[in-house]
């Protein structure tokens, strides 16, 4: 398999893997963001495959992080829908990981890439990896603080985002 069949296999386990879990979380603001992952990892999915079979394709512009940001600016109100389910932070740090495997797989993909136009498609996919795998970083760390934070919010130094 070489490497354009393999990223269109890891697009498409992820916009499964996405909405399974959006459907998971219904209801609550990452289900939001799960389906918008499970949007965006379509598109690169149907953009990979115009590019496997020589078809015209556009690489979009796309403003999906302007959309993440807003979902955590109530930090508040994010840890009381995630922090119920303990084991949620397992399913963010899965798909962390899987984020960090698509970059790795464009990269090399870059490195092979014929020409300059297919190089210009494989950054926006590095781009648009980067921006998923700093999402769920940040959810994350989130969670993990919420877990392990416990002194004085009265009293206690605070980090600033």
């Amino acid at each position: 398999m070489n490497y354009l069949d393999m990223a269109i296999k890891l697009e498409t386990e992820g916009e499964t893997f996405y909405l399974e879990q959006a459907d998971k979380n219904s209801g609550s603001e990452i289900e939001r963001v799960f389906r918008l992952l499970a949007n965006e990892e379509r598109k690169h999915r149907e953009l990979l495959e115009n590019l496997s079979k020589k078809l015209d394709y556009t690489i979009p512009e796309t403003d999906s992080e302007i959309e993440f940001e807003s979902i955590f600016r109530d930090e508040k109100d994010f840890k009381l829908e995630t922090a119920v389910e303990p084991k949620q932070i397992d399913v963010y740090r899965l798909a962390l990981q899987k984020e960090k495997e698509s970059i790795e797989l464009y990269q090399k993909m870059k490195e092979e890439a014929s020409d300059e136009e297919e190089k210009a498609l494989v950054d926006f996919l590095i781009k648009q990896e980067e921006n998923h795998y700093r999402i769920f970083n940040n959810i994350v760390e989130l969670l993990r603080k919420s877990e392990e934070w416990v002194e004085s919010a009265e009293f206690g130094k605070r980090e600033t985002y």
